[in-house]
């Protein structure tokens, strides 16, 4: 038994990456050996589980089939073992957070090491990413994401609200023409992001200030922090991430304020895992009195 599910694994890691070296890293294996096993496994089946496509390995009919069962295996071996080791203690394991980068940066560390510390058996991952975090592909075990899917087998819980406004570093504010409304940014250099690469429409934070024409453009919050800090313009901010990034004031607060929110979105199936439940819910409130304290703080 123990064979069949360490080859699954393998074939669940390989299907998620479509590669080889991906699925390597996942088990902290060589590719050679992820290659072996998967030949294994298709002998032992008399079927090929993937074919070689210019993008990676990608699953054949068969291996889409295998995909549902082994899946049912994983989901199975995973809620034994957290009712065989019991949940009186702390909590062991990994667990990866998929976030953008803002809420990785600037909320998602200080939540989790709070965490960590108080399960210090307990590995915790944050995946940060310009971009939507795949979570059928198994890229992490949950997401923190800024708009709630509509789409696939999944599990969304509202976590809190948080608020932006436009910001420029103090340095920058004073050497340059004064901001006293909407129509005066139109001199000055604008920060924000690649138009092309806006991953969600809750992210479009300028569209809602009217400026569409962005000087100084990334995919990456903190680069756009970055620049802002360094008094190369104007850009919209997380309140929550000011109190990191000293030198910064928010202007127009009173024409220009943004409310978003953010969501917990998991594998329904995982619904039934204690462990990530618990988790989930030492997640959700420490992201919510972090938000709450740090925007106390602007």
């Amino acid at each position: 038994m123990d064979a069949q599910w360490d080859d699954l694994k393998v074939f669940l890691a390989v299907a998620r990456a479509e590669s080889l070296s991906g699925a390597g890293r996942i088990l902290k294996v060589d590719p050679a050996t992820v290659g072996r096993r998967i030949a294994r496994l298709e002998d032992a089946y008399g079927t090929a589980f993937f074919g070689k496509s210019p993008t990676g390995y990608a699953l054949t009919d068969a291996g889409q089939r295998l995909m549902g069962h082994a899946e049912r295996v994983e989901q199975a071996m995973t809620e034994a073992a957290d009712e065989i080791g019991g949940t009186s203690g702390g909590l062991t394991g990994q667990i990866r957070i998929g976030a953008p980068d803002g809420s990785a940066n600037y909320l998602l560390p200080q939540v989790c090491a709070k965490i960590a510390a108080q399960n210090p058996d307990l590995e915790i991952q944050i995946l940060a990413l310009p971009r939507v975090v795949n979570l059928t592909r198994r890229e992490a075990d949950m997401v923190v994401a800024v708009s709630p899917p509509n789409a696939g087998r999944l599990s969304v819980q509202r976590i809190c609200d948080y608020k932006l406004h436009l910001a420029g570093a103090e340095a920058y504010l004073r050497q340059h023409a004064p901001i006293e409304r909407v129509t005066d940014l139109k001199s000055h250099k604008i920060i924000g992001y690649i138009q092309d690469m806006i991953f969600d429409k809750e992210l479009d934070y300028l569209r809602e200030t009217g400026l569409t024409d962005v000087d100084l453009a990334s995919n990456s919050v903190s680069v756009q922090i970055n620049w802002v800090r360094q008094g190369a313009g104007i850009g919209v901010v997380h309140d929550f991430a000011l109190p990191a990034v000293t030198g910064l004031r928010k202007i127009l607060t009173a024409e220009v304020s943004l409310t978003r929110s953010f969501y917990l979105v998991r594998h329904a199936d995982d619904r039934r895992l204690e462990r990530q439940n618990r988790f989930a819910a030492a997640l959700v409130e420490g992201m919510r009195a972090e938000v709450t304290r740090l925007e106390a703080l602007t």
